[in-house]
């Protein structure tokens, strides 16, 4: 069973910070938050089955609401007065590029913000698919979100690159009550790791046993690969976790034959998710596969956690806000990215410290880096690129420095 930290130690004091989690599903973006020493009060669902299991794994509450009843949420949730509210409002609905048609679900996004603007936390954290951004539904929701005075960060992240062996980018919003806009870009994109990680890597870094070289993944399409390599980071896991089908065929993209390959137990998958080996899952059945894979990632959204608690306990990256405005006042370039660019220049610094070289000598000693060489071409030169973005900002400003 999970234990709760009541209360944390952060900077000079001792520090509580209080968080509710909406549609919290299983867990997962709890128990991120709760790791990185936020104090959960209570979590929130309407379904059964996540319900049961939540109540497994915590100690505190989890609520049985209807979270599209914005006033009855309201005044539920209130009681609590947290000081930041988490969540991931269901997404099955919403649309591809150039299709404007989206379900009821979707409107789950309006409901959270309509929440968020009623009972005003000083932070708060959305997570959605990456495809939620140009949704018509956040569109509503980041009004909604502007009008009641927050300063919103919106970053896509690839959690492979954020402690989780898993191919998945997921959108998240985070504002600030009376903050600046992209307050958190800067560590959000610093803190990145220079390589995806790769199940293997994840196994043997947390000490779990890994019983298969490959494994099967039903693709969406027969047009694309259903086997995958532990060498990898795993793709998306999904909701479902259909097994081989018996006349499955070899795709030119797979890894190995097809067959002796099966998929991967709702444990693996569990664990892929970042879920610790011991979290309590009610069965085998499609609902727990379907927790599984709605989940927040746990070291996702840990990941999220620890550089909102590093914002809160004063590193603001002052300099990194103001490569941001520069690249977005200066360069014309939108939010995102900006946030990319800078993540971009954080993952050459940590392969090559900047030190005292020039641009092209930098750009030089670079090339030779073995941990350079071995990212693919395409990234080599979007890295280039945000390099000689960065260099000729500090041209510009010589008091500062990333």
């Amino acid at each position: 069973m999970v234990q709760l930290k009541a209360k944390i130690f952060a900077g000079k004091g001792e520090v509580d910070i209080t968080i509710v989690d909406l549609f919290c599903g299983c867990g997962g973006m709890s128990l991120g938050f709760q790791e990185a020493g936020f104090n959960i009060l209570a979590g929130f669902e309407h379904w059964n089955a996540a319900i049961s299991c939540y109540k497994n794994n915590f100690s505190h509450p989890v609520e049985d609401v209807d979270l599209s009843d914005v006033e009855l949420s309201v005044k539920i949730i209130s009681k609590y007065n947290p000081d930041i509210i988490i969540g991931g409002p269901p997404c099955q609905d919403f649309s591809g590029a150039g299709n404007r048609i989206e379900g009821d679900r979707a409107n789950l996004t309006v409901a959270f913000a309509k929440i968020i603007s009623e009972i005003l936390p000083q932070y708060f954290v959305m997570e959605n698919v990456e495809r939620a951004y140009n949704s018509e539904a956040y569109k509503k929701a980041r009004k909604i979100f502007k009008v009641a005075g927050y300063g919103l960060t919106e970053k896509v992240l690839d959690a492979s690159f954020c402690g989780v062996p898993q191919k998945r980018k997921r959108f998240f919003c985070i504002g600030h009550k009376n903050g600046q806009d992209s307050f958190l870009d800067g560590l959000l994109s610093t803190n990145q790791s220079i390589f995806p990680l790769t199940v293997r890597e994840y196994f043997e870094q947390e000490k779990y046993e890994l019983p298969i070289e490959y494994y099967y993944r039903h693709p969406r399409s027969y047009k694309r690969r259903g086997i995958f390599s532990v060498d990898e980071p795993s793709p998306t896991i999904r909701g479902v976790n259909r097994p081989k089908p018996g006349n499955y065929k070899k795709h030119m993209g797979d890894l190995c034959d097809p067959k002796e390959i099966r998929n991967l137990s709702a444990l693996e998958r569990s664990l892929i998710q970042t879920f610790p080996w011991n979290f309590i899952w009610d069965d085998s059945s499609a609902s727990t596969e379907q927790m599984i894979g709605n989940a927040v990632p746990v070291k996702l959204a840990n990941y999220v956690a620890t550089c909102l608690m590093r914002f809160i306990n004063g590193d603001i990256d002052l300099y990194n806000l103001r490569f941001i405005d520069w690249l977005k006042d200066e360069k014309k370039l939108s939010s995102k990215v900006a946030g990319d660019t800078l993540s971009r220049i954080g993952r050459s610094k940590r392969i090559l410290d900047f030190g005292t070289y020039d641009c092209e000598c930098y750009l030089k000693k670079l090339r030779q880096e073995d941990s350079f060489q071995n990212i693919v071409p395409s990234v080599q030169a979007q890295i280039r690129r945000a390099i000689r973005l960065y260099f000729e900002y500090i041209s510009e400003h010589t008091e500062v420095a990333l």
